[in-house]
C-alpha cells in the first residue's frame, strides 16, 4: 500500500470481548452485533458494492449433506475461476519473496482497517514459556491490518495480516495466534470463523496472514467430543474424522493457551509438517450439550504437503473443508457428492494413523515436560 493515506484505525482491549454468545438458529447477523462485527460487515458490503472485487458474492446456494458429520456444502464457481494463481511453494520454511505477489502490493481501497490492542495496565503480560523470549504476543504496537478477500468464499470474507510491512512468511508466531483467537473472541457473532494455512496445506500466498469470515450453519467441530492429551495446556485430541488436535481457551487463558499452540506449531515447522488451523466458538471439552459459546477450539491439522500438487476437481482440501464446510468449485460435484465422497477427498490429505499418533506422542511429551519444568 503505497498511497499514503492512513487507513481507519480500530484499537481494542480485553473488555471488548463477547461474553455471551450462543447459536439462536435464527441465523440474523443484525441482532447484538459487536463493534468488531459491525466494523467489518459494513466495510465489507462497501466495498462489495464499489466493486472492488474479482466477483459479485450474493447468497451462496448451500445444503448440508444427509450424515452425522453434517457436512455444509456451498457452490461457488466463481472463487476457482477467479481467484489470483496461487504462488508457486516448495517449502514449509520458505522464505518471503518482494518480487511475489503480497499484501504491501494491494489496492489500497482493499483495506478496511487497522486493527491494535491497547494492553491495560491491570492486565500486563505475565511472560513466562516458550512466548517469552519473543516478548509479548500482542502488544498495543502490534498492528493488523484487515483488508478484504477479493476472492471471497463466504460474507465478510476478510485477511488479518500482522505487521505487513515487516515481510514474515507464511509461518504462525504467537502474535498471529493471539490475533485469530481474539478476533473470535471479539465478534458477538458465534459464525465468525478464523483460520490459517501453512505452506504446504494450500496458502496461496507466503505473506504472514489468517482468513476470517462469516457463515450461518454451525459445524460439527464445535461441539465435537474431545480426549485430554495435556488438559493442563488446553490440549486435547479431537475423536472425530479428521482427527486433529484440539485447545480451547476463555478469556482468562489466553496466554497460556496461545504459548501451547505457538509450541505445536513451531514444532509442525521443524519437523516439516504442513499443517491447517480453525478458530471457531465452541463448547469447553466435555460438555457438548452446552449452547453457549463463551470460548474458542482451536483445531489443528497436520497433513500431508502439498507442493504442486494438481487442484481437486470438487474442492481443495484446506482451513474451511477440514472443518466441514465445503466450497464446491462447480455444480454436478455439488449436487452429487456424498459424505462418504468428502470423506474419500479429506482422507488423501490426512496423515497415516501411524504418524499421526507417534506426532502426538511426541507433542504430548513436549508439553508435560515444560509443566514439569
Amino acid at each position: 500500500m503505497e498511497d499514503g493515506k492512513s487507513p481507519t484505525r480500530f484499537v481494542y482491549c480485553n473488555r471488548d470481548f463477547a461474553d455471551h454468545v450462543c447459536w439462536s438458529g435464527c441465523g440474523d447477523r443484525t441482532a447484538s452485533m459487536s463493534k468488531f462485527d459491525t466494523t467489518i460487515q459494513a466495510g465489507w458490503t462497501d466495498r462489495m458494492d464499489r466493486g472492488l472485487f474479482r466477483y459479485h458474492l450474493g447468497d451462496l446456494e448451500t445444503r448440508i449433506l444427509p450424515g452425522p458429520a453434517r457436512y455444509v456444502a456451498q457452490l461457488n464457481i466463481q472463487r476457482g475461476i477467479e481467484r489470483r494463481q496461487p504462488q508457486e511453494i516448495l517449502s514449509i520454511k520458505q522464505n518471503f519473496d518482494t518480487k511475489q505477489f503480497n499484501f504491501n502490493k494491494i489496492n489500497p481501497e482493499e483495506v478496511i482497517f487497522e486493527m491494535s490492542k491497547q494492553i491495560e495496565p491491570t492486565l500486563q503480560p505475565k511472560g513466562g514459556g516458550p512466548c517469552k523470549e519473543n516478548g509479548h504476543p500482542c502488544d498495543d504496537l502490534c498492528r493488523i491490518m484487515v483488508m478484504v478477500n477479493v476472492s471471497p468464499l463466504e460474507f465478510g470474507h476478510c485477511l488479518l495480516v500482522p505487521e505487513p510491512t515487516q515481510c514474515s512468511p507464511q509461518v504462525l508466531t504467537p502474535a498471529a495466534i493471539q490475533i485469530g483467537i481474539e478476533s473470535v473472541l471479539l465478534s458477538s457473532d458465534p459464525g465468525f470463523r478464523v483460520g490459517f494455512n501453512s505452506l504446504g496445506a494450500f496458502a496461496s500466498v507466503n505473506h504472514l496472514h489468517l482468513h476470517g469470515y462469516y457463515m450461518k450453519q454451525e459445524l460439527n467441530l464445535e461441539t465435537a467430543s474431545t480426549q485430554p492429551l495435556v488438559p493442563e495446556k488446553g490440549f486435547y485430541r479431537l475423536r472425530d474424522f479428521p482427527i486433529g488436535f484440539m485447545f480451547y481457551a476463555e478469556m482468562d487463558d489466553l496466554e497460556k493457551v496461545v504459548c501451547a499452540i505457538s509450541q505445536v506449531t513451531n514444532s509442525l515447522v521443524e519437523r516439516n509438517k504442513a499443517h491447517n488451523l480453525f478458530f471457531t466458538r465452541g463448547c469447553p471439552p466435555g460438555k457438548s450439550d452446552v449452547r453457549a459459546r463463551r470460548g474458542v477450539r482451536i483445531v489443528v491439522w497436520p497433513r500431508r504437503s502439498c507442493f504442486g500438487a494438481k487442484d481437486e476437481s470438487a474442492f481443495n482440501v484446506a482451513l474451511c473443508e477440514l472443518a466441514g464446510h465445503l466450497p464446491f468449485k462447480n455444480r454436478h460435484d455439488f449436487e452429487h457428492s456424498t459424505e462418504k465422497d468428502v470423506m474419500a477427498i479429506i482422507q488423501r490429505y490426512l496423515l497415516p494413523d501411524q504418524q499421526f499418533l507417534q506426532l502426538e506422542q511426541q507433542l504430548t511429551a513436549h508439553l508435560q515436560k515444560d509443566i514439569k519444568a
